[in-house]
């Protein structure tokens, strides 16, 4: 079996069935005249920002281009050039995604609304099919890319097996620079507009959220799109893209002699089976008897999984031919479920963590962002012991099989994880959908059974997106396990000589360590201090007409949204360059100064304490939003009261936590370990000399 064009193959079903998608969804009713006004504001708006996004990211990918070209030292399987133009395919096809889920996303927004004026399942039949042709675009475009560099490298350069995974290294690049611009421009857009909507509307004006005489209202619409949308997409299609590199980089460089191409080739038919079971998976979101929102995705992400399950056996008897590499891939489907249902126990109105923190509010902003803070730090605990577990569990696995490989047991376990990517993302970009749906028919003043529906959908939205956060920062934190190891891998083969051990006794591995442990949080608040400076913008905007507009509160006079909009886009543009650069030269400097082993210590603390500071922003995040609606469905006094004005400046706080400095994360630690990996090369060969 040809596994590349096989893959190929079952990417183009993907991608095609999402443009079935997208017929289906485009053919729906788009309303009224005023909803398809205030629909065709948010989309001009979503798409200028990507363009303007898109065009900054490509200065900086030129001038990575041209040092990937001609700086990386030459070999006889290893050119620059190759990486380099690995790396503009992957930025390209991120981008490429990015631009395909959105365009989509505000789109299906109008025809929700419509939709909800028929039913509950209409709405979430167009809303779910909008976000799965992100998720599909996702998945068929990662692993398009992926194999079909692999198919050129092998087949059509006649480079060994062994070494053509390592220049794939350079795509997976590109996916993760256009994932790390995209989560914290996105992120710092849509909290900034959130945020300074928010203070001037909700406390200073007292109008309801998405109400159209406030001047931020389509500001905070398009980020929706551009955060939750363009940005976590970006951010998985590089988990996706990155993870299978790093588990055939690591087969190429431990396994061929034993398992040849097989090894290497593996994970590609592991993202070919699980292609096809999100497809199966999208037929099966229907709303049970019950009317439960979460019941009916989370049906299409248990079939997709139980079908990937299958799926993997039948597979890992053909390629591997031993059961404990299958038993690796039920590790990883076994974390992905897990780290779900504990997402959702933190961060949905049901449980205690959201109720404690709604509770906490009758006493003020102050108790309020005590709770939020306690239970966010409180959330790392049980997801930490979860991939613990995953990874002893893995681990065990690999090195109870044949291939006495413990970390190729991980490497498995972190491509399972991504059975449920396309159905994970689906759900997520279903989030900003619904959420456009809530707010165009509030705009629109439309008849209180279309608002129940859709603040149904919303409700629910604000918990996917917090699962799905929950979801990537789990898989980033195995990836780069994989690729740490890929890391040591390609020192060792570049100079064999030269024993790279990372001891904690080694003073060179303790300062790159605590390097590495601080940068996560320095990060962070670059993109918090991003998104407060932002907003403060946004409020002086928004008082400023309000101010001089004397109509607008009254109705006779109709606000400047695009001088809102137009605002954010620039400011969230410029604040985002800091953190990039940030992560971009970190890895660069450590390497080239203190050395590879310095280096190391660096991927061990970066991959440590950004995962539990991701788990805590995002988790302790979206707490405290759901905590704010479960107030607003009439609890503690609902809308209006001291208890809601409490829990609207909490959810202020945990709203850059959860959508903006928390998900960056992730990106800064595949962008740092990516790094890491395209120079260790160079590294060796100077301590070599």
């Amino acid at each position: 079996m040809n596994v590349p064009i096989i893959a190929m193959a079952v990417s183009v079903v993907a991608l095609l069935y999402a443009v079935v998608l997208i017929i289906m969804v485009l053919k729906r009713s788009t309303g009224t005249p005023d909803m398809q006004a205030i629909a065709k504001a948010i989309q001009e708006g979503a798409m200028a920002y990507l363009n303007r996004q898109t065009l900054t990211i490509g200065v900086f990918a030129v001038l990575i281009f041209a040092l990937l070209a001609f700086v990386l030292p030459k070999g006889q399987h290893n050119d620059g050039v190759l990486t380099a133009v690995g790396f503009i395919v992957g930025a390209i096809f991120s981008t490429i995604a990015g631009y395909i889920g959105m365009s989509v996303s505000v789109r299906a927004n109008v025809r929700t609304t419509e939709a909800a004026k028929n039913s509950l399942q209409d709405a979430l039949t167009v809303a779910f099919r909008g976000g799965s042709v992100t998720g599909l675009a996702v998945v068929g475009l990662a692993l398009l890319g992926v194999s079909s560099f692999y198919y050129f490298f092998t087949t059509i350069l006649g480079i060994p097996v062994g070494e053509a995974p390592k220049l794939l290294v350079g795509f997976g690049f590109g996916a993760s620079l256009v994932s790390l611009f995209a989560r914290v421009g996105g992120g710092i857009f849509t909290k900034a507009a959130d945020v300074g909507t928010d203070l001037v509307g909700k406390i200073e004006q007292g109008i309801p959220e998405d109400d159209p005489r406030n001047p931020g209202v389509i500001a905070d619409n398009v980020g929706d799109n551009v955060g939750d949308c363009a940005g976590m997409g970006a951010d998985l299609f590089e988990t996706y893209a990155v993870t299978l590199i790093a588990a055939m980089i690591l087969a190429a460089s431990t396994l061929t002699s034993v398992l040849g191409s097989a090894g290497i080739e593996y994970p590609l038919v592991l993202g070919s089976i699980a292609a096809v079971a999100t497809i199966a998976g999208t037929f099966f979101v229907k709303l049970g008897k019950n009317k439960k929102i979460m019941q009916a995705l989370y049906k299409g992400m248990i079939v997709t999984g139980l079908i990937s399950a299958i799926g993997f056996y039948f597979a890992t008897e053909y390629y591997i031919r031993d059961i404990y590499i299958f038993y690796a891939t039920l590790v990883g489907i076994g974390v992905t479920f897990f780290i779900t249902l504990i997402t959702e126990y933190y961060t949905a109105k049901e449980y205690a963590p959201v109720q404690r923190i709604a509770k906490a509010s009758q006493t003020g902003a102050g108790t309020n962002i005590i709770s939020g803070i306690a239970v966010g730090l409180e959330s790392t605990f049980l997801p930490v012991i979860l991939i613990v577990v995953g990874i002893f569990l893995s681990y065990f696995f690999g090195e109870a099989s044949s291939l006495n490989n413990g970390i190729y047991g991980i490497a498995i376990a972190a491509v399972a994880m991504l059975s449920t990517t396309g159905m994970v993302i689906a759900t997520d970009s279903y989030g900003p959908i619904t959420d456009n749906a809530g707010g165009i028919a509030e705009m629109c003043h439309l008849p209180e059974k279309v608002r129940k529906n859709t603040d149904a959908l919303d409700a629910v939205g604000n918990t996917t997106k917090a699962v799905t956060k929950g979801y990537a920062i789990g898989s980033a934190a195995l990836a780069a396990l994989v690729l740490f190891q890929a890391y040591t891998e390609e020192l060792t083969a570049h100079a064999p000589s030269i024993s790279f051990v990372f001891n904690l006794t080694d003073y060179r591995v303790l300062i790159g360590l605590f390097l590495g442990a601080i940068l996560p949080f320095l990060f962070a608040a670059s993109c918090m201090e991003s998104v407060g400076k932002t907003a403060f913008k946004v409020v002086e905007e928004v008082r400023h007409q309000f101010k001089t507009k004397k109509g607008i509160m009254s109705g006779k006079e109709k606000p400047d949204y695009g001088r809102t909009v137009d605002i954010v886009t620039k400011a969230a543009l410029k604040e985002m360059v800091f953190p990039g650069l940030l992560a971009v030269f970190s890895p660069l400097v450590v390497g080239f100064l203190l050395g590879p082993i310095a280096l190391g210590g660096l991927l061990g603390g970066v991959i440590v304490s950004g995962l539990v500071l991701a788990l805590q922003m995002c988790t302790g995040g979206g707490a405290w939003d759901n905590a704010k609606k479960f107030i607003e469905d009439g609890k503690y006094g609902g809308k209006g009261s001291d208890a809601h004005k409490a829990a609207v400046v909490g959810d202020t706080v945990g709203d850059p936590f959860k959508d903006t400095a928390g998900p960056a994360i992730n990106s800064l630690i595949k962008v740092i370990n990516t790094i890491a990996l395209i120079i260790a090369p160079v590294l060796a060969a100077l301590m070599v000399k």
